[in-house]
């Protein structure tokens, strides 16, 4: 191999493509013209000879690469460990660029990569943060996990409210409360049917049911309003050895071990965090509880390297976008470009903050709804405008160490914040 002429501040540019089982690399030499095309399998042995022949220039590094599902954590991995440097390349940056440099709409792999290379070589990337370097992998499965375990017990949780209890005991669906306590599944499952309450008399049932229904305020009343409810009952009179009763009760057990799992998460994601000083700073601000805290760390890492709350608004996609040609100029809306999670979480953050008293969160969406209360999107628009000042304010309270303080904004005239004002406007 001909030796490469070193050039001050020259660097060796990588773009990978990156797929399940194979990734396409593209390799620009300084000096050169023609570049070298690899194609590595999703292997150890070819995970280290592309660290080879890249070592074997004897020049920095700096590796390009979108990121698809998963599947580049391991060679990121491997290839920071190496001590390249890692730029990712944002999937919609990358179809935009593509589509400008070949003036064409159809994608291979080879043409990716050559589009990763252009835009790595124009600057066009962003620094990328490998989770389990930086300390926040067990906090990213946490948080994601617990996603993933609620939202199959909401789906769990629907499909009980509308197809078993329609066809068993359609009046029980007033006895629950909340979807986060168990009791109300225990009781389907040892009673899943009113026929098997009104085959006891009353003080039977009540000795059967007191046990299971855990502790709960006025026990007794309750038991008889569910036997005496169980009486009138319109459900269909199914056998309790039936399979039908059967499929009741194990759908009722996944929702029971579902919630066993969410709070065992939960449990273990207090007692990871709890002297973590960034999580204790963010429990501070009204509306975020341990998982939305969870859910900040795992998502947005260590928000001190975003200097400005802007770039953190960006990051979370809450920044403005606004379309204009010529003398028309559409209406400023939040890009949604950004990180849909994190988006999220503001998002139902910023619900439960207004619902809590003497805090600038509740003080901004009553000014902001004031001239029409019951106006969808002007709640819509309020709801908006405290999450991405919702947004500020996390990140002002994690770069600043102090905990939240609950000040109140100035009023603006017209009693309300505009759109515009609300996401750029600091806190």
């Amino acid at each position: 191999m001909a030796k490469t002429q070193h050039i001050p501040d020259a660097r060796i540019l990588v773009g990978i493509d990156i797929s399940k089982t194979r990734h396409e690399v593209l390799i620009a030499v300084p000096g050169k013209m023609r570049r070298r095309r690899m194609t590595v399998l999703n292997s150890a042995g070819d995970y280290q000879r592309l660290i080879e022949v890249l070592r074997s220039f004897a020049l920095p590094v700096m590796i390009g690469f979108e990121a698809t599902g998963n599947y580049h954590r391991a060679l990121m991995y491997a290839l920071g460990g190496a001590g390249f440097e890692l730029r990712l390349v944002s999937s919609v940056a990358l179809a935009r660029t593509r589509e400008a440099l070949h003036n064409s709409w159809d994608k291979n792999d080879p043409k990716d990569a050559q589009v990763i290379l252009h835009m790595l070589q124009i600057g066009a990337v962003q620094v990328f943060q490998d989770p389990l370097v930086v300390g926040i992998g067990d906090i990213q499965e946490l948080s994601k996990t617990y996603e993933m375990v609620a939202h199959a017990k909401t789906e769990l949780w629907h499909r009980i409210l509308t197809h078993y209890l329609p066809l068993y005991f359609p009046e029980a669906d007033r006895f629950h409360r909340s979807s986060r306590g168990d009791w109300f599944l225990a009781f389907l499952e040892a009673f899943p049917s009113p026929h098997m309450i009104t085959a006891m008399d009353k003080d039977a049932f009540v000795a059967a049911a007191w046990p299971v229904i855990g502790r709960r305020v006025s026990k007794a009343a309750l038991l008889a309003d569910i036997y005496e409810t169980s009486r009138a009952s319109v459900g269909l009179p199914v056998a309790a050895d039936s399979d039908a009763i059967r499929m009741f009760r194990l759908v009722l057990a996944q929702g029971r071990s579902l919630i066993q799992s969410r709070n065992a998460i939960e449990e273990r994601a207090a007692e990871l965090l709890g002297d973590h000083p960034d999580y204790c700073l963010l429990r501070s601000i009204p509306g975020i509880g341990p998982i939305n805290a969870l859910a900040v760390l795992a998502e947005a890492g260590d928000l001190r390297r975003f200097r400005h709350h802007r770039q953190f608004l960006k990051f979370c996609g809450m920044d403005l976008a606004t379309v204009q040609s010529g003398q028309f100029r559409g209406r400023s809306k939040i890009s949604k470009y950004g990180n849909a999670r994190l988006r999220r979480t503001l998002w139902l953050a910023s619900q439960a903050a207004v619902l809590k008293p003497a805090n600038s969160f509740r003080d901004k969406f009553e000014r902001y709804i004031a001239q029409d209360r019951h106006n969808p999107d002007l709640r819509r628009k309020a709801y908006t405008a405290i999450a991405a000042k919702m947004a500020r304010t996390i990140h002002a309270v994690i770069k600043s160490g102090e905990p939240y303080r609950p000040f109140f904004e100035g009023v603006s005239p017209g009693g309300r914040t505009p759109l515009c004002r609300a996401v750029e406007a600091g806190s």
